[in-house]
């Protein structure tokens, strides 16, 4: 029997807004294929599906409509927003392909979760030349503060910073080329990013290899930017920062961001997530 597939929108108080995900609350007995199937036929970038276990904890399984993925932040917020509404808030251990994930769920219904340890790497020269060819943009389009680079906090994501919010809004790229180089590279999105000041920034998520053109917010892609910012020495004093995503698709999304000073307890990212009823 087909399980009961929630819809969420994460990252948003709007069902027309923020990043939908599906949510299966209990995927105990079903195979692989089903959930794959079940995840082409719901449509979105990511359907997370959660199997209790005996201690309490939960096992999380993510796929996209192409194939399953490591981590998905989105879908994490989604899904444990979903739980918490009929379990209760409170604090949650999930076990995902990356690693333990920490979710707490507070009595507004604000999801943080806390990412697996991130780790930042320098994006070979070939690579940018690459992605840059694949977007249609050029190196003096790009911020000279914020150095591209490749950073992970679940899934891998390289960093390209730009210079102008124009020039993030400008965005039609070559969806199989850049679709290649990612497989190629094993990289989740591309995190597109314009720095407003240094409490915002706003960002843009290619997804070729998840069979989307772009995500409207990112949760894994928002902790592997706080690590790539503290690694740069570009974070606030307060270590905190809020990310606008999704604007240029109609759908906006608000994500905020707590850095650790030490990154390897894992970055924070918070939002809510709205049900998205029928005819929404």
């Amino acid at each position: 029997m087909t399980p009961a597939v929630l819809r969420y929108s994460a990252f948003t108080t709007d069902p027309s807004g923020g990043n939908p995900a599906g949510v299966v609350l209990d995927a105990r007995g079903l195979s692989d294929d089903a959930m794959q199937r079940i995840a082409a036929d719901v449509g979105y970038s990511e359907t997370a599906f959660l199997l209790p276990r005996a201690d309490g904890e939960l096992d999380v399984r993510y796929f996209s409509p192409l194939a399953e993925v490591s981590f998905c932040g989105h879908a994490t917020i989604a899904a444990m927003v979903a739980h918490a509404r009929r379990q209760g808030p409170g604090d949650f251990v999930l076990h995902t392909q990356a690693g333990r994930v920490r979710v707490t769920v507070d009595a507004g219904f604000i999801a943080t979760l806390t990412s697996v340890p991130p780790r930042v790497e320098a994006l070979d020269a070939a690579d940018l030349d690459g992605v840059l060819a694949a977007l249609r943009w050029h190196r003096d389009d790009l911020d000279p503060v914020l150095p591209p680079a490749v950073a992970y906090a679940g899934a891998w994501h390289p960093v390209i910073a730009v210079a102008t919010r124009a020039r993030l809004a400008d965005l039609h790229y070559d969806f199989d080329a850049l679709a290649a180089l990612m497989a190629s590279r094993g990289w989740t999105t591309i995190n597109l990013v314009w720095r407003e000041d240094a409490h915002t920034l706003h960002a843009r998520n290619p997804f070729p290899p998840g069979g989307v053109v772009e995500d409207p917010a990112t949760g894994a892609a928002a902790a592997a930017l706080g690590a790539y910012l503290a690694g740069q020495d570009q974070l606030p004093d307060d270590r905190r920062f809020t990310i606008h995503q999704g604007h240029d698709l109609g759908c906006p999304s608000v994500l905020r961001v707590d850095v650790p000073v030490d990154v390897r307890d894992g970055v924070r990212v918070s939002g809510t997530a709205v049900e998205i009823g029928v005819g929404d």
